[in-house]
């Protein structure tokens, strides 16, 4: 496996912590099919596969989230940097010094 593939991926123990801080529900919009595989900085931004770069999202929200599209709590005009600053004021609830640096995957670091 790439390590840039291991870096950014979820693994088991992530997902059961995720699901349990974000209360077993989607963090959106509330809903209990919530699953911990959303990642706020995205694996095509290098986002890594760690709790303090993952949420739990419903189906719906993760599509609307990937996508930009409105999520109805959030109103007309949801854009995905809205709802990502959203979602990262979330993450310093629990993360206090939360950074996008810090859990974004750099090439040259020791993984």
């Amino acid at each position: 496996m790439h390590r840039a593939t291991k870096a950014t991926s979820i693994q088991k123990g992530v997902k059961e912590t995720v699901f349990l801080r974000d209360d077993c529900r989607c963090v959106l919009c509330g809903s209990p099919w919530g699953i911990p595989n959303a990642h706020v900085i995205s694996r095509g931004q290098m986002g890594m596969g760690v709790e303090e770069n993952i949420v739990t999202l419903c189906p719906e929200c993760h599509r609307a989230y990937d996508q930009g599209q409105n999520i109805e709590k959030f109103g007309k005009g949801t854009t995905r940097e809205s709802l990502q600053c959203y979602l990262i004021a979330y993450l310093k609830q629990f993360y206090p010094d939360w950074t996008k640096e810090e859990v974004t995957y750099k090439k040259w670091s020791s993984f």
